[in-house]
């Protein structure tokens, strides 16, 4: 019965897709990057969220929860400000500019070399941690809840890498040949489903443990466990609170503001009111995301005694333990939906980052719109092979998935935030200054925490390197300044005519959250 109510439920999204997709010009690079430029607020208020919220979340977030309890949340609600400062300040100069990639941005502002190396940068993250940790969190999620390596007769790594090509096979054919909308539209319907289903996870699991009511649960949680729900946390936590000021901001303001995979489903907006309001759904329900994404994990701790070997399998373990059998179909399907959105949303920006900023800039200069979308599928491919070569390795890695995507990503997400800020509220900051703090900013990283490992935290070192790279960025431009002051032109490819309720709306997400902290405090 699992079976079935899986197979369908993730063939309904598929029709659905293809049908409100049918007419979307794909052989255009607006039509395939960005769905025609035609995306709604709620389309992409549901896209966001999926993309954001898959397995190498759910799993890896509740995993870390198993192990150090509540303080990981501060990756989900501080999402939530960094996505009112981009539907603020970043999301109306982008639309602006009529832009379909960061790095076009980063050459109209600093210079072809700088959109080379931010492309550069972000197709090895996509390549070395965002697309391995999505294949392999949704691998392991569903042989856990499926039981895979029984049923194949195989042991868990092996089945491993059996589920890990399935899911990166569907997920290209989505992603590669169905273009943005296609993914946007699956996200759409699967955001719903994940935010049902993953409600139910916690609901079931507290009654569980309350023997049928859900407060009488909650209390016996908290009661038995107090140190979990510690959202200050200890010097020795994954979130020490002290980072929710350096390294925390950096990670969010990254990845909501200037994560090709995340915004270019806001650069995809009919207009500016649209991409402000799907960022503004998207980080009131943000707020939420703990519930979903941080308490399965103390729920797991709790009814397996805090005993599991592989701390990642806590939440498709807790499913499994609390979720009726004829839910789990349907909870399977809605959470590989959720890894194909992550999958797709990765591949699909690494296909638009290579045909645009690779292919058509250096490759072949003459190519046409259809040569372009073909080049980028090309390149799709291999990428997608590439990183089904690489996921099933990271089985068992040390410190959790969550951990290990982080600390990689902080070696591109530094140098890129620096250098769009400083974009933004500088004219004069050159683009040799910024290619410098770029190179300044990844060695300096990698060195740091690979080589030296110094004795803090990853988040409080990006913190320190952040201001590092943006005092080289105006110590350099004041030797190399730019020739003429930059002055950002309007395209005028879509009405970036601000949203009336953007200003109250924002202000009201940022307040719930700094009330969630007190309150928890």
């Amino acid at each position: 019965m699992d079976i079935i109510s899986f197979v369908a439920f993730t063939l309904l999204v598929a029709v659905i897709a293809w049908w409100s997709t049918r007419k979307t010009d794909e052989t255009s690079s607006d039509g395939y990057f960005l769905g025609g430029r035609s995306l709604t607020g709620p389309v992409i208020a549901g896209s966001l969220l999926l993309t954001n919220l898959s397995t190498e979340q759910i799993v890896g977030m509740n995993g870390v929860s198993f192990r150090d309890g509540i303080p990981i949340m501060a990756y989900e609600v501080v999402a939530a400000i960094a996505m009112v400062f981009t539907a603020f300040v970043l999301l109306p100069k982008y639309l602006k500019s009529g832009i379909a990639t960061i790095p076009q941005f980063l050459e109209n502002r600093y210079g072809k070399s700088t959109k080379t190396i931010v492309s550069l940068l972000f197709l090895l993250g996509y390549a070395i941690s965002m697309l391995p940790t999505v294949l392999y969190s949704g691998a392991l999620a569903i042989n856990t809840m499926f039981d895979i390596p029984e049923k194949l007769g195989m042991n868990p790594e092996p089945a491993l890498w059996v589920t890990v090509w399935a899911i990166g096979i569907i997920g290209s054919i989505y992603a590669i040949f169905g273009g943005l909308k296609a993914v946007a539209v699956s996200d759409s319907i699967n955001a719903v489903g994940l935010i049902i289903g993953g409600s139910l996870i916690p609901i079931f699991g507290l009654m569980k443990i309350g023997d049928g009511n859900v407060l009488t649960g909650l209390k016996t949680l908290t009661t038995a466990l107090p140190e979990k729900f510690d959202i200050i946390g200890g010097p020795d936590s994954d979130v020490p609170f002290w980072t929710l000021f350096t390294g925390m901001i950096i990670v969010n303001f990254y990845y909501w503001g200037t994560n090709q995979a995340i915004i270019q489903r806001a650069l995809g907006a009919k207009n500016l009111k649209e991409g402000q309001k799907g960022l503004l759904i998207a980080a009131f329900i943000k707020i939420l995301g703990p519930f979903i994404v941080v308490l399965p994990g103390i729920i797991a701790f709790y009814i397996f005694n805090g005993d599991l070997a592989n701390a990642d399998e806590a939440y498709p373990m807790v499913v499994k333990a609390v979720l009726p059998v004829a839910f789990i179909g349907f909870f399977a399907a809605v959470l590989f939906g959720a890894i194909l959105s992550s999958f797709n949303s990765a591949l699909n920006s690494s296909v638009t980052l290579f045909g645009l900023d690779f292919y058509k800039e250096y490759i072949n200069k003459n190519a046409s719109e259809i040569q372009v979308v073909k080049a980028g599928k090309t390149f799709g491919i291999i990428l997608a092979l590439f990183s089904m070569g690489i996921a099933p390795l990271l089985y068992g890695v040390q410190g959790g998935i969550f951990t290990y995507l982080q600390e990689l990503n902080g070696t591109h997400s530094v140098p890129i935030l620096a250098i769009v800020i400083v974009g933004i509220f500088s004219k004069r900051v050159s683009g040799k200054a910024a290619n410098i703090a770029i190179l300044f900013s990844v060695v300096t990283y990698l060195v740091t925490l690979y080589v030296i490992k110094p004795n803090i935290s990853f988040l409080h070192l990006m913190g320190i390197l952040f201001v590092l790279t943006i005092i080289i960025m105006f110590v350099v431009s004041h030797f190399v300044p730019r020739e003429t002051d930059y002055k950002q032109e309007y395209t005028k490819q879509v009405d970036i005519t601000p949203w009336q309720y953007v200003k109250p709306v924002g202000y009201l997400v940022v307040a719930a959250v700094i009330g969630l902290y007190i309150y928890l405090s």
